[in-house]
């Protein structure tokens, strides 16, 4: 008899949120089963091995898109042509890597040979240490132009390897929360059917859908936007809380699932690096659906989500 396992079970197993085996069974990856008996979801052996799959793919860094292309096809051809891209893709970064290393070598061997009996020297090595890539474009660089054209070029490839990030100031604004829930109750319980029903209470603060998804400790908390008039009895048994609002860096996490966002979140972090922003740890990090659009859905073949990371101005020392 196949042994059918609870969804918390197998997320424990694999190390993955119950939320990203929703996400994984609404872009048709996986099925679950349904028992009368019981009211969360349960997987069998096929379901398993078929996430098995889905996780060595993602390790590997292949989209939900080309995971999905490859489940959909019988024969072994999409998934050979989509392993070769990403070979090709490797070979390309690996070049310019190689190509960037070089050049940074080639600024050693200058700096090398500065005079520090000259001020115009040391101020060079000076800004060339600040930020090497922001001072080739404004001081005066006496060296070879075609190398910092070249160190341009290839930095600009490497930069479109990091998410599109803006700042943005979230106003105060009025919701509904859900409290904090485990990701299984949150989407298996009675709040996500509330809010379904309620949608006439809510009301949009950026882009065209309200919610915003906090995360905090392996639970989460839902928080829909409503409009003025809706008081304590329209949202029973929900609390309405006013949401503080404040700076947030924004990044769009292509492809809808827990590791995609753990790599944007990192990426923005060491972004912030480079900025006066620093993380508030006092905040916590939220995730926003942006398109919720079943068209725009099926035409992009994955979710798209804007992650928000709470953030402060550096306290200068």
């Amino acid at each position: 008899m196949n042994e059918l396992i609870k969804i918390r079970d197998v997320s424990v197993k694999y190390s993955i949120s119950a939320r990203t085996l929703r996400y994984y069974e609404d872009m048709g990856l996986i099925t679950s089963i349904r028992s009368d008996d019981y009211a969360y979801r349960l997987y069998d052996e096929r379901a398993l091995k078929r996430l098995e799959q889905i996780l060595i793919l993602r390790k590997l860094n292949i989209s939900i898109k080309d995971i999905q292309r490859i489940f959909h096809s019988s024969g072994s051809e999409v998934v050979l042509e989509v392993l070769g891209k990403k070979v090709e893709d490797i070979d390309d970064d690996i070049a310019l890597l190689h190509e960037l290393r070089e050049i940074v070598l080639e600024f050693i061997h200058q700096i090398e040979q500065a005079d520090f009996n000259k001020d115009s020297d040391v101020k060079l090595l000076y800004e060339k240490a600040k930020e090497i890539k922001t001072q080739l474009v404004t001081a005066n660089y006496n060296g070879n132009p075609s190398i910092v054209n070249r160190l341009l070029e290839v930095t600009e490839k490497l930069d479109k390897k990091v998410p599109d990030i803006m700042i943005v100031r979230i106003p105060k604004f009025r919701a509904v929360t859900s409290g904090l829930l485990t990701f299984e109750e949150l989407f298996g319980g009675d709040f996500e059917p509330w809010q379904e029903a309620h949608k006439h209470l809510f009301q949009p603060v950026i882009f065209d859908c309200p919610d915003f998804l906090c995360g905090k400790d392996g639970m989460a908390e839902w928080i829909w936007a409503i409009k003025d008039e809706v008081s304590e009895s329209d949202t029973d048994p929900y609390e309405i809380i006013e949401f503080p609002g404040g700076l947030y860096a924004v990044a769009v996490s292509v492809d809808g699932d827990g590791e995609s966002h753990d790599r944007v979140r990192q990426k923005v972090e060491k972004w912030l690096e480079s900025t006066n922003f620093m993380i508030d740890r006092d905040r916590d990090h939220m995730g926003h659906m942006i398109y919720v659009d079943d068209e725009i859905r099926a035409g992009l073949g994955y979710h798209q989500m804007n992650l928000y990371a709470p953030i402060k101005l550096k306290v200068s020392s």
